[in-house]
C-alpha cells in the first residue's frame, strides 16, 4: 500500500483571492437607510464624538471649575447651589406644594410621576410614524417635560442671589500666630487633630469667627458639644482661658 493511497486533501480558505471593495447592501426596501454600519456610518459617529470629547477637554483647561472655601458643616447661612441639570428640581423644592410639609411630593411623587410618564410613552403612543405631529401623546408628553425643566431652571437662575453666594463661597485666608501662647496650648492639646494646623477645620468644625466668647470656649473644651466629648482639655485653668481667648480673637479676613 502506497503512502497517501486512498486520501483526499481538501482546501478550504475564508479569506478572498480578491479584495472586494465594501459596497453597502440595499436598503431599498428601508428609506434613509443606504448606509453601511461599518466602516461609514460608525466611523461618522466616531468624528462627530470626537469633536465634541476634544472641544470639552478644552473648556475645563480654560475654564477651571471654580473652588469654594471648606464645607462646614457649622455654617447653617450657607447657601447651596448644584449642577445645572439639577437646577429645575432645585426650584420646584422652593414651591409651597413641594416643600416643608409637602417635601415628599417634590422629591419623590412629581419628579416620579414625570419620568414614569416619559418612560411610558412609546407604549402609550405606539404608532409606527416618527413624524412629531403624527404622534401626539409622545409628542404632547415630551414637549411638556422640556418646557418644565427650562422655565424652572431659567427661575433658578434668575431668582439666586449670586453675590451672597459669591462671599459666601470665597476661601477663608486667616494668619495665624503661631507664636502666641494661644497657639502653642492648642497644639499640645493635639486639638490640631480635629481642628486642623490652621483652625480651619478637619473631622471638627473651623474655630475661625466662631463669633462665641471665652467662656463659652472655655465650657465646650470642658464639657464638649455635639460629637466632640467632654473633658478632652487636660491643662490647667489658666491654659484654658488663655486657649478660649487665642480663638474667640480669630475672625476671618
Amino acid at each position: 500500500m502506497h503512502r497517501g493511497k486512498g486520501m483526499k486533501f481538501v482546501g478550504d480558505s475564508r479569506i478572498p483571492a480578491e479584495r472586494k471593495p465594501n459596497i453597502p447592501k440595499d436598503y431599498s426596501e428601508y428609506p434613509g437607510k443606504t448606509e453601511a454600519f461599518w466602516p461609514n456610518f460608525l466611523l461618522k459617529e466616531w468624528m462627530v464624538g470626537s469633536v465634541f470629547l476634544i472641544g470639552y477637554l478644552i473648556l475645563t483647561v480654560v475654564h477651571e471649575s471654580p473652588l469654594e472655601r471648606k464645607a462646614d458643616p457649622t455654617d447653617a447661612s450657607y447657601i447651596p447651589l448644584p449642577d445645572w441639570y439639577f437646577l429645575f428640581l432645585y426650584q420646584l423644592l422652593k414651591y409651597k406644594y413641594a416643600a416643608g410639609d409637602y417635601t415628599l411630593i417634590g422629591t419623590v411623587i412629581m419628579p416620579g410621576l414625570a419620568f414614569g410618564a416619559l418612560l411610558l410613552a412609546p407604549w402609550l403612543d405606539r404608532g409606527p410614524e416618527r413624524r412629531p405631529k403624527k404622534r401626539p401623546v409622545a409628542t404632547t408628553m415630551m414637549l411638556l417635560a422640556l418646557i418644565s425643566i427650562v422655565f424652572l431652571t431659567w427661575e433658578s437662575v434668575v431668582n439666586h442671589d449670586w453675590e451672597k453666594a459669591e462671599e459666601q463661597g470665597k476661601p477663608v485666608e486667616v494668619e495665624i500666630d503661631k507664636e502666641a501662647e494661644g497657639y502653642k496650648i492648642y497644639q499640645e492639646q493635639t486639638c490640631i487633630g480635629c481642628h486642623g494646623n490652621n483652625l480651619q477645620g478637619g473631622s471638627g468644625p473651623s474655630l475661625i469667627g466662631t463669633g462665641m466668647k471665652p467662656e463659652q470656649i472655655a465650657d465646650i473644651a470642658k464639657n464638649g458639644v455635639g460629637s466632640m466629648p467632654a473633658d478632652q482639655f487636660q491643662g490647667s485653668d489658666k491654659e484654658l482661658q488663655e486657649l478660649a481667648k487665642f480663638i474667640s480673637e480669630l475672625e476671618n479676613e
